[in-house]
């Protein structure tokens, strides 16, 4: 399993559209993805900064929403996002989350 890291430089107050944007839009077009596992998103206000966990079942998966959906998913963030998010893909090595766990074994 692989998870994509995006760091993201949020404008000022601007959490709750994030996460409007991300119950609305995001998770159901992240949903749709192939090999989607599940996403974990921290949001510090005070720092204007948010983390975005991404899990797939394989990195080909991760690439491939990496070329076709995440263009989209900036476009969606526009409105919220100050610069460009920094990207980077892991390899799962632990998890406990039971979906997850499951598959990673």
């Amino acid at each position: 399993m692989f998870t994509r890291q995006l760091t993201l430089k949020l404008k000022p107050n601007s959490a709750t559209a994030l996460t409007t944007a991300m119950e609305t839009t995001i998770l159901p077009m992240l949903r749709k993805q192939k090999g989607f596992r599940e996403e974990i998103t921290f949001i510090s206000p005070e720092r204007s900064e948010a983390v975005a966990y991404s899990l797939w079942d394989t990195k080909e998966d991760a690439q491939a929403y990496n070329h076709a959906g995440y263009a989209e998913i900036l476009k969606t963030l526009s409105n919220v996002l100050e610069g460009n998010p920094r990207v980077e893909t892991f390899e799962v090595f632990t998890s406990t989350f039971p979906k997850s766990a499951a598959k990673a074994v």
